[in-house]
């Protein structure tokens, strides 16, 4: 019976703001050369005779997925989610299509469903457990991994194991995330574990006990699946069926419900990374406990986490807290208090503040642009495109643009006509016209943009042809 991995790319990571954003969560936050979605397609390659991964991710994230799955040489499927709607339903998603590319002879195929967003380190004890869990699913469970606690976490849902089944064993119970003395007692008890989110089952069984716990979440999957389109490499769900699909986890959907759920130990280091805390623990740290990242000069303080993305960070004195510094946006925050940053982003979501969504840098298909200055009828960007890549066939209705060349080289067209960019040559694109940029060299293509007008809002694009299949 073949194990198809799914891989849960649509979380939006709040907790870790600044640094994550809605439209650039965690699971591709840089983590100092490698990305927690990397690290979770790397993890694939310690299991032995796994099939390719089906990725569930939102619009915005799509072309970061593929690209990490390109440099991991990976195939790999992506279904795209329209609208966040939680666990339940993208792995019901997910599991459909899974269904529907299976040949005869594969047979009823099990699913491997892995959060992108987590550090697992011992990756042979991590196959030995999907090994046991395989065969627990095969003997008709749900199976979940119960992490080995090695401290009263409180941030996390724990489970209670039971008696023995298959390689594994019977799930007695699920614990909300514990106060500090019932999480201490747990761990005094020895029979409790940290719910991983991470499950193996197959995938008939899954989709026929939701029908029967949750039954308008199938009815609302099964029709955004049936009405699907293909997107160039994605899988595009229906957006006005699956928006009507009720949003739910699987534990509380599915897995507390059912009579079928099953645990296997995962006796090895493992995190959610769900908070500057749990980041701060991950961390390697200096003789004052501070864990640094980046440009940070720490003086006479002790227990911090300290993030430096575009400048100097300096500390005097302080204790156990934690500062986080990108372009547009500081946190400052009690280390304690690091799981209350989502009600920082909640007031930030209220008032419709940008700097809860992206960062001045921006990924795009082709690359990525960033905002260097922004005023009364004008703004800055430094583009980078990447060899090969372009630029959609587009046209502006309130705004004009002036190109400077500062690396690499450029095939311009504005109008009808065609150039080529060098270093510190510039074109100017009046209000109206069609234009193009495209990096036709090995190297990347570096320019500044001035932009000048009236709106100058992402949404002023027209285009006209797009090599990435965006509207």
């Amino acid at each position: 019976m073949k194990i198809c991995p799914i891989i849960l790319c649509g979380g939006a990571g709040t907790r870790l703001w600044p640094l994550s954003r809605r439209k650039y969560p965690k699971q591709f936050m840089d983590m100092g050369g490698h990305t927690l979605f990397e690290d979770t397609l790397r993890r694939l390659a310690a299991v032995p005779g796994l099939a390719a991964p089906v990725v569930i991710c939102n619009e915005e994230q799509r072309f970061l997925a593929a690209a990490a799955l390109q440099r991991q040489g990976m195939d790999g499927r992506i279904l795209l989610e329209p609208e966040p709607r939680n666990t339940a339903p993208a792995i019901a998603a997910a599991a459909l299509a899974v269904t529907a590319a299976c040949d005869v002879e594969d047979g009823d195929p099990l699913l491997l469903v892995l959060p992108s967003d987590h550090v697992l380190e011992d990756l042979p004890v991590f196959a030995a457990a999907v090994a046991q869990a395989a065969e627990c699913a095969r003997e008709g469970a749900l199976v979940t991994f119960g992490v080995t606690p090695d401290h009263a976490e409180t941030g996390y849902g724990y489970l209670e194991k039971g008696e023995a089944f298959a390689a594994g064993f019977k799930v007695s119970r699920f614990v909300e995330k514990p106060g500090q003395a019932e999480a201490e007692a747990m761990l005094a008890n020895g029979g409790y574990f940290w719910n991983s989110g991470m499950f193996v089952f197959r995938a008939s069984q899954y989709l026929a006990e939701l029908e029967a716990q949750a039954p308008a979440i199938m009815a609302a999957v099964r029709t955004a699946w049936a009405r699907r389109r293909a997107d160039y490499d994605f899988i595009r769900l229906h957006r006005e069926a699956f928006a009507a699909c009720p949003a739910d986890s699987v534990d509380y959907a599915l897995m507390e419900k059912s009579a079928h759920v099953a645990m296997v130990p995962l006796p090895c280091h493992w995190s959610d990374l769900g908070s500057w805390e749990a980041v701060y623990e991950n961390s390697e740290r200096d003789a004052e406990g501070n864990a640094c990242v980046g440009d940070v000069l720490a003086q006479d303080s002790r227990g911090c986490y300290l993030h430096a993305a575009s400048r100097l960070v300096a500390t005097l004195g302080v204790r156990d807290l934690v500062v986080v510094e990108t372009g547009d946006a500081v946190l400052v925050a009690d280390r304690s208090r690091s799981q209350d940053v989502k009600a920082v982003v909640a007031r930030l979501v209220a008032g419709e503040r940008r700097e809860q969504d992206i960062h001045l840098r921006v990924y795009r298909p082709w690359g990525w642009y960033e905002t260097l200055a922004l005023g009364q009828r004008f703004q800055v960007k430094r583009i980078q495109i990447d060899p090969g890549a372009a630029l959609s066939l587009q046209r502006h209705q309130h705004r004009a643009e002036h190109w400077v060349v500062i690396a690499g080289e450029g095939l311009v067209r504005v109008g009808d006509e065609e150039m080529h960019l060098h270093v510190d040559e510039s074109v100017y694109i009046p209000q109206k016209t069609m234009h193009r940029l495209s990096n036709v060299s090995t190297q990347p293509l570096e320019i500044v943009e001035v932009q000048t007008g009236d709106y100058l809002g992402e949404d002023d694009i027209e285009r006209f042809e797009d090599s990435y299949g965006r509207d």
